[in-house]
């Protein structure tokens, strides 16, 4: 198989790539990337070779522009890339009749109250907060637009947060990990109290896998880990690691239009598929997680003083 990876410089592209060529010694895979400030060609060292491929079997596409704080900043280039640039994606792989699959996000679904019981599926309507997520949303409907109408082999995953190497300075797990290590306190926004439900990469980039070897054409499925953690809990865990106390931390600005919880339920991507998480202890996959940080400080060092810059210029 011949696979193109778009946004395979990314934080899941990347680990996407690296496993399928780990695991995977018969599949062929192309990165086509930006190369923005969020990819970075040392992510696919381990993999690196000469080999194009010339036509490809299959197309995913991880390719997105995904923080929420700049899309706010600016929202141009979420239009452009989320939505333009899956168009043109679109339009390619509907002329030479390629499977798609197309990654995107949970939080096109929105938010639910932190006392909901309930949690995202598949039918779960669409209510995007930020230019970041509304235009995820935008291609998300692009996607099945182009499936019903012109028969494009097409599916959709939405997953929610990720964690694991390779992720940037600028994410909030990464942030928090790359400050203890300078030895200085965690940044929470607000009063901290927002969830989110992590996913250990490798778990997500195993159910893309899944989706595209078992998944219905024109099927959308939600991946998540049972992860559900606030903010306040995952810093706690972090400073437990570091032998700090859990309260060793600053509360900074809240972001606009922060959303308060998301949740996942992945039924039909377990029952359906069979798929199911190998990192279910998320202290085991965070733990390993600042191990990678720990051990790749030449990998984040260059991004972090100018991270910081940016997050302190708007009181973060």
């Amino acid at each position: 198989m011949r696979v193109l990876v778009t946004g395979g410089a990314g934080f899941i592209g990347a680990n996407f790539v690296r496993r399928t060529v780990e695991t995977r010694p018969d599949v062929d895979v192309v990165v086509l990337d930006a190369l923005t400030y969020a990819g970075d060609e040392r992510s696919l060292d381990p993999v690196r070779d000469d080999r194009l491929v010339g036509s490809a079997d299959l197309v995913v596409h991880f390719a997105a522009e995904s923080h929420n704080d700049n899309s706010l900043a600016d929202p141009s280039p979420f239009v452009r890339t989320n939505v333009l640039g899956t168009f043109t994606l679109l339009e390619a792989v509907r002329r030479h009749d390629v499977r798609l699959h197309h990654v995107s996000t949970d939080e096109v679904y929105g938010d639910l109250a932190l006392d909901d019981p309930g949690r995202f599926t598949e039918s779960t309507p669409y209510d995007p907060s930020s230019p970041y997520s509304s235009t995820k949303a935008s291609s998300d409907l692009l996607v099945r637009a182009w499936v019903r109408s012109f028969g494009v082999r097409a599916t959709i995953s939405n997953c929610s947060n990720n964690y694991g190497p390779y992720q940037h300075v600028e994410k909030f797990i990464p942030r928090q990990i790359t400050n203890l290590l300078d030895g200085g306190r965690p940044k929470v926004y607000g009063a901290g109290q927002n969830v989110r439900d992590w996913i250990h990469v490798d778990d997500h980039n195993d159910a893309v896998w899944a989706i595209v070897e078992r998944g219905a054409v024109g099927q959308t499925y939600l991946v998540g880990a049972d992860g559900e953690r606030s903010n306040l809990d995952v810093v706690g865990d972090l400073l437990e690691i570091f032998g700090r106390d859990r309260a060793d931390y600053d509360l900074v600005a809240d972001r606009a239009g922060h959303d308060l919880r998301y949740a996942i339920d992945a039924t039909r991507l377990r029952t359906e598929l069979g798929w199911a998480p190998r990192y279910t202890s998320f202290a085991e996959g965070i733990a390993r997680t600042v191990d990678w940080y720990r051990d790749n400080e030449a990998w984040w060092r260059p991004a972090k003083a100018r991270t910081e810059a940016r997050y302190a210029a708007g009181g973060q």
